[in-house]
């Protein structure tokens, strides 16, 4: 029972000394630590704001072409684009060219360019190629569109069937 207590106590004095000795260590240490959460902490909220930042410009944008202020809309629209935000972006670029806000052929594959760069995932890529792919064809540069579908054929994408389909017709 004594050998026990002895044993006790000899651990409690080998923490105490531990913790003495490595004092500055330890604080240092904890202090490092509570700065990188911080830093953690305050990139996401930044980065929350910048969405909901973009999402209220979506929203605008898209009020702006309810009521036919096409010049208005497709300057939100535009920033949208350059943000390269990763959801925003594309339902940007599909208003634009459903609604044939831009006549710039240059400008159009200029934005499919800035979202393909973007953050995106290889699902979302894949329906961009399609897009773009149709807006070629729909321009009349068929071939150009059909090399991007066949592209998209000979790497077994989601959208195969969809690609084939576009090409049969």
């Amino acid at each position: 029972m004594e050998e026990n207590s002895d044993q006790k106590i000899e651990l409690k004095d080998r923490i105490v000394f531990f913790l003495k000795k490595n004092k500055f260590k330890l604080i240092t240490l904890i202090f490092f630590i509570l700065i990188i959460i911080f830093f953690f902490m305050f990139l996401k909220i930044q980065n929350e704001k910048k969405d909901n930042l973009i999402s209220e410009k979506y929203i605008t944008a898209g009020l702006y072409l309810s009521s036919n202020e096409n010049e208005k809309s497709k300057k939100l629209f535009e920033e949208i684009i350059l943000s390269e935000n990763k959801f925003y972006s594309i339902l940007a670029l599909n208003s634009i060219l459903e609604k044939n806000l831009e006549k710039d052929e240059n400008k159009i594959f200029e934005y499919f360019e800035i979202v393909e760069k973007s953050r995106i995932n290889q699902e979302q890529k894949d329906l961009l190629m399609i897009k773009k792919a149709l807006y070629l064809i729909k321009m009349n540069k068929s071939e150009r569109g059909e090399v991007i579908l066949e592209k998209l054929i000979n790497k077994e994408s989601n959208f195969k069937n969809l690609a084939e389909e576009i090409l049969n017709k």
